[in-house]
């Protein structure tokens, strides 16, 4: 008799030996499935493990990026988006800030999840963030005087910014270590993306020129006599940010899942 389609097994008299995975095979010997069925599990549980691998810091990179971007997608840390991104220097300055308290963060409170009662969990959080916050904020204004006047009262809100507490309580306190920092960095970039994107988009329209730490980079002719000063105005940054998601939108580069 011909065997139909698909990988051959050796077939048996005894119904009690068929195998329980395909019902006609040879039961391997100590296990519940033949030969054939087994080989193919252990080949599903590689390639599992594969994409797992794959799926660890570049997919976490990939996902903040697009998927999950905290502004154009999840539409968190609006607040600092729209308010320190007149300037190529106040984007790199606040996203460095936001993706040093989220990796901190992340990683103590991924450490200490299992011993942190849910009643209390939120104020806990909030004390892990502010202490990397107050670290940050005192950093900076040691460090870098100007940044740090520049960003302001944003930096310390950094503690309240949702996108903190938010990965916080839906990433960090349920998930191991390394993944809440893989989390942490992906989440990070995503907002850097963003909002340098947005400052990038401001900055040149609205002064004509790209200038990055005192650094002129280029300039645009004709707006750089006669820019078009609304794009650094509040307003402005509603502007570029709607413009932008509406483009997204438009060409299915990013969906909202």
């Amino acid at each position: 008799m011909s065997a139909g389609p698909g990988p051959a097994h050796e077939h048996v008299s005894d119904a009690g030996g068929k195998c329980a995975g395909c019902g006609v095979g040879a039961r391997k010997e100590g296990s519940d499935i033949c030969h054939t069925c087994f080989t193919d599990a252990q080949a599903r549980e590689v390639a599992s493990r594969g994409r797992a691998k794959g799926d660890g810091l570049v997919g976490a990179l990939k996902k903040g990026i697009t998927a999950t971007n905290p502004v154009f997608i999840l539409f968190l840390g609006l607040c600092p988006t729209l308010a320190v991104s007149t300037s190529i220097d106040n984007a790199v300055g606040m996203s460095a800030a936001v993706m040093s308290v989220l990796i901190g963060s992340n990683i103590i409170i991924a450490s200490v999840r299992k011993w942190v009662p849910d009643i209390v969990r939120i104020p806990i959080f909030i004390v892990i963030i502010a202490t990397f916050v107050t670290i940050i904020d005192l950093s900076m204004q040691a460090f870098v005087p100007p940044l740090s006047r520049a960003l302001g009262i944003y930096v310390p809100l950094i503690t309240v910014n949702c996108i903190i507490l938010g990965r916080a309580e839906a990433y960090a306190s349920k998930n191991s270590v390394k993944g809440s920092l893989y989390d942490a960095i992906g989440i990070g970039f995503g907002f850097l993306a963003a909002i340098l994107l947005v400052s990038t988009i401001r900055q040149t329209l609205g002064t004509g020129m790209i200038e990055v730490f005192g650094a002129r980079i280029a300039e645009v002719p004709g707006l750089v006599d006669y820019p078009m000063a609304i794009f650094i105005l509040p307003m402005g940054a509603f502007l570029v940010i709607s413009l932008l998601l509406a483009t997204f939108r438009y060409l299915g580069v990013m969906k909202c899942e």
